[in-house]
């Protein structure tokens, strides 16, 4: 009797059951998010290069030359790191469910992120991207609430996107938002942002979709989305002459760097920043520690001493 033949999987195929699979585990809509960007790139790349797109026929070489690629392309080392944990637990869920009989990225090391401290925002950086929402329609008033609370509290753009507004208290300055492993926290701002938040929900009764959800960021078609904050993140970049440098994960970097910098205590920047793990701790004040290095110099330098 003549054994039925497995018909493979193509990439994209399985990537949406990979995906059922993500959220039945709970997990949040920006690593969702992560995960396909990533898988979705792996696909593009094979189908360019005209190799083969079913789960079966990936290879551990086409991993290397997606990552190869993506360096040619001048991604940043992290990014690419990024990308390669994504499709190795996308391999890895393959095996599990008997799709492939070995992850085909067994035997591969995560690339190397160079021990460099992150970019940060500089306070002129800030207020350029400030004075590019100056102005009462809509869109300039809830643009210039975003970055504020961007600025002011260091939450995740998909931490944002998903504030209601019974999340908000902006005479008692805090917000609860919902982070990853879906643990809700709160995040504190003060008066200047609290102020520019103020000034957007006066507003936003002027939008159509106003009575109809209670999400806080509305866009021209609806709820704001996370794409939605990144190209306005992008525009208003572009218009306050920062073009090519403002991406949305900076604002993160930059709050920690300030947070620290100004005195701020690692414990709490952990809480405020929903932080399990010191490593994140560490590589995001890194931008911070050889400032206040140099500070402490001024203040201890053996040859003033004397």
């Amino acid at each position: 009797m003549a054994t039925r033949q497995h018909r493979s999987l193509s990439v994209l195929v399985a990537l949406d059951s990979f995906t059922l699979h993500l959220r039945a585990a709970g997990k949040a809509d920006s690593t969702v998010v992560t995960y396909r960007k990533a898988v979705e790139q792996l696909d593009a790349f094979l189908g360019a290069e005209g190799r083969a797109r079913s789960v079966t026929d990936v290879t551990r070489r086409d991993v290397e030359a997606f990552l190869a690629h993506l360096r040619d392309r001048g991604f940043r080392p992290a990014t690419i790191a990024n990308r390669f944990r994504s499709i190795q637990q996308f391999a890895r869920w393959l095996a599990d469910e008997g799709e492939i009989q070995t992850s085909f990225t067994m035997g591969l090391k995560p690339p190397a992120i160079p021990e460099e401290p992150p970019p940060v925002l500089t306070p002129s950086d800030l207020s350029a991207l400030l004075r590019s929402t100056e102005g009462t329609d809509l869109p300039e008033r809830r643009d210039r609430a975003i970055l504020s609370l961007l600025m002011d509290t260091g939450m995740r753009v998909s931490e944002l996107v998903g504030l209601r507004l019974d999340d908000l208290s902006v005479r008692e300055g805090y917000a609860v938002v919902l982070g990853k492993g879906r643990r809700p926290r709160t995040v504190v701002f003060d008066r200047k942002a609290a102020a520019d938040v103020d000034r957007y929900l006066r507003k936003r009764p002027e939008h159509s979709a106003a009575e109809t959800t209670d999400a806080v960021w509305l866009g021209e078609r609806g709820p704001l989305t996370v794409n939605g904050v990144e190209q306005m993140i992008r525009r208003r970049a572009r218009q306050a002459g920062l073009e090519g440098r403002v991406y949305p994960h900076l604002f993160r970097h930059t709050f920690a760097h300030q947070y620290l910098s100004a005195g701020g205590q690692e414990g709490d920047l952990m809480r405020l920043a929903g932080w399990k793990s010191r490593q994140l701790l560490d590589r995001y004040g890194a931008s911070a520690a050889a400032e206040r290095a140099r500070a402490s110099h001024k203040a201890l330098s053996p040859r003033n001493q004397i």
